[in-house]
């Protein structure tokens, strides 16, 4: 299976630094959404970048070599950060696969960032998020529209280097001749509705356009917050397309964010509301 790709990112208009990283390059496209500010979030988030790139050219990769590679990159993050230090990142995103000959998406994620998929049917969200807020909607305890405005909405479950072990979800999806899957960190879709979302995507033919697309509409919805996204499409007859990664880099010349600060409507950690450290063990 070929694939076409587009990736866009971007810090926002509220953050100074853009602690989102993305991966685009066969088989394997992803998006990471650091957590605890500068010279953290945007470190843990390029370091799981640097590791899922060890699969880069590969026709294809399986669930062992996906999940390998957030064993490595949880145990590089928690190494990272010690002594007080804190960070650590979520991930989503898909991988080209194979199984009994067929072709398949090979869709993973840890944390809030998610994965869309398009067909002819219409969008619907694979991933299910790991969040306060999707705990308080499974267990019916909030609507969808009450859980768009939640106070802990920005709050996590599971994150990849918070934890002594990766707890990835996965699943294994038939890929279509028609497939577009939109993989994307939580700046987009505190902006966006789902209806906003499959509007552009199905407007946009091509995944560049829709990837762009997509991160102009999140700022200027308020872009509150990093937003990265990168669109993939099962290719058709054409020709391939430029190979592309993005790894954002902080703006040189800032200070580091405090953790105090960090917790200002970015994505967190439950266990640091849970539990929060001393205010000597802080950072």
């Amino acid at each position: 299976m070929r694939t076409s790709w587009g990736s866009a990112t971007d810090r926002g208009h509220v953050r100074d630094v853009n602690e989102d990283a993305l991966l685009a390059y066969p088989p394997v496209f992803l998006v990471a959404d650091g957590m605890g500010g500068h010279d953290a979030g945007d470190l843990a988030s390029r370091i799981a970048v640097e590791e899922f790139a060890q699969l880069a050219g590969r026709p294809t990769a399986t669930a062992d070599d996906v999940h390998a590679c957030f064993v490595r990159a949880s145990a590089r993050i928690r190494a990272e950060f010690t002594g007080g230090r804190r960070g650590g990142t979520t991930v989503a995103g898909v991988a080209v696969a194979e199984h009994d000959g067929g072709s398949y998406w090979l869709v993973f994620n840890v944390g809030d960032s998610r994965v869309y998929r398009w067909t002819d049917g219409g969008l619907e969200q694979v991933t299910v998020d790991h969040s306060v807020v999707q705990e308080l909607l499974d267990a019916g305890r909030l609507s969808p529209a009450q859980a768009a405005g939640h106070a802990d909405r920005h709050v996590v479950t599971r994150a990849l280097g918070t934890g002594p072990d990766p707890e990835p979800d996965y699943w294994l999806l038939p890929a279509g001749s028609r497939d577009r899957l939109v993989v994307c960190t939580d700046g987009l879709t505190r902006e966006l509705t789902d209806d906003d979302i499959a509007a552009v995507v199905e407007q946009q033919s091509d995944p560049q356009a829709a990837a762009a697309a997509l991160v102009a509409f999140a700022l200027a919805g308020g872009g509150h917050d990093n937003v990265s996204v990168v669109v993939v499409d099962v290719a058709t007859a054409g020709g391939a397309q430029d190979v592309s990664i993005t790894i954002p880099r902080a703006d040189a010349g800032l200070g580091p964010t405090q953790w105090d600060e960090m917790l200002d409507g970015a994505t967190v950690p439950r266990r640091v509301l849970d539990a929060p450290p001393a205010p000597e063990e802080r950072p």
